[in-house]
């Protein structure tokens, strides 16, 4: 009698990035943020059919009128829906924090790789300026630059991709440092890769998780700091809506006395945004660290 064969199957191994994926799932703050973040992104983006008025549309017999099934927000000083001004505010703000991250990350990206693969000069003259970019006030800065040109979303996102990549830059010079040296990194080279394919298809992708936790917290960064210059009167101007410029057109104390949903509502938004940005990037950082 011939003796039962038991074959073991195989196991099927699991990416990185599922791997990834639970170990966010873990972090529930995480998780509703990226929901509440991911509703507004939806909100913001349908806008123009979601807002129940024109957001420069003014009716000055119905000035700061509180929230009511017409105007569900309540209207601003000008009568305008209130409603509507957040949804188009946050076109504006989100698009400010999230071009900018996009373009810093790909400045950084490219500074860094190149100083942290081939050292020496190279490395020497780009870390060189990064110091020195680091070393000016860049909120002195930004207001300088933002005061010289024309206020405009355009401007506003030009200034900030300026400023706001050197930090990319030197968190990744740090990881290819200390990776480009591995031993799968001398098989790429003596199976004859290209620099490029080295340092893009195999040291990136093990470099790249504090950079992309970075860029999470700096959308946060990058709108806060687009709401203190609209709401000192240095970002977008109205009538164009900004939740900076919601909140300066709303400081006025006979306004917060007589209307104190106003700029609650704006203030919100931002703290709210803020808020699951800084949870998302916290919940990025424990899924992606190996350890």
């Amino acid at each position: 009698m011939e003796a039962a064969i038991t074959t073991t199957p195989a196991v099927k191994p699991v990416l990185p990035r599922n791997r990834a994926w639970a170990r966010f799932k873990q972090n529930k703050l995480a998780v509703i943020s990226l929901f509440v973040m991911a509703a507004i992104i939806l909100l913001a983006l349908f806008a123009p059919l979601i807002a129940t008025h024109d957001p420069a549309e003014q009716d000055l017999l119905n000035r700061l009128k509180p929230p009511s099934a017409d105007h569900w927000f309540g209207t601003d000083d000008l009568g305008r829906d209130l409603f509507s001004r957040v949804l188009y505010g946050s076109r504006v703000s989100l698009s400010v924090g999230i071009f900018s991250v996009v373009f810093n990350v790909a400045i950084g990206v490219a500074v860094g790789a190149l100083a942290g693969y081939y050292g020496g000069k190279l490395d020497s003259i780009l870390m060189r300026f990064v110091d020195v970019m680091l070393a000016f006030p860049q909120l002195f800065l930004l207001i300088t630059v933002v005061t010289i040109l024309k206020p405009s979303l355009f401007n506003i996102i030009v200034v900030f991709v300026l400023f706001g990549w050197m930090g990319k830059a030197r968190l990744l010079r740090g990881q290819i440092m200390s990776i480009k040296n591995r031993e799968f990194v001398d098989a790429a080279r003596t199976m004859g890769m290209s620099d490029f394919r080295i340092i893009f298809v195999h040291i990136l992708p093990n470099a790249i998780a504090p950079v992309i936790v970075s860029a999470t917290l700096q959308m946060g960064s990058m709108i806060l700091t687009e709401s203190s210059l609209s709401f000192l009167g240095l970002g977008i101007q109205p009538p164009h809506a900004t939740w900076g410029n919601l909140l300066q057109s709303a400081q006025s104390l006979t306004i917060m006395l007589k209307a104190p949903w106003y700029p609650l509502i704006p203030g919100f938004m931002i703290f709210l945004t803020i808020m699951c940005f800084n949870f998302i990037g916290d919940g990025l950082r424990s899924a992606l660290d190996s350890r």
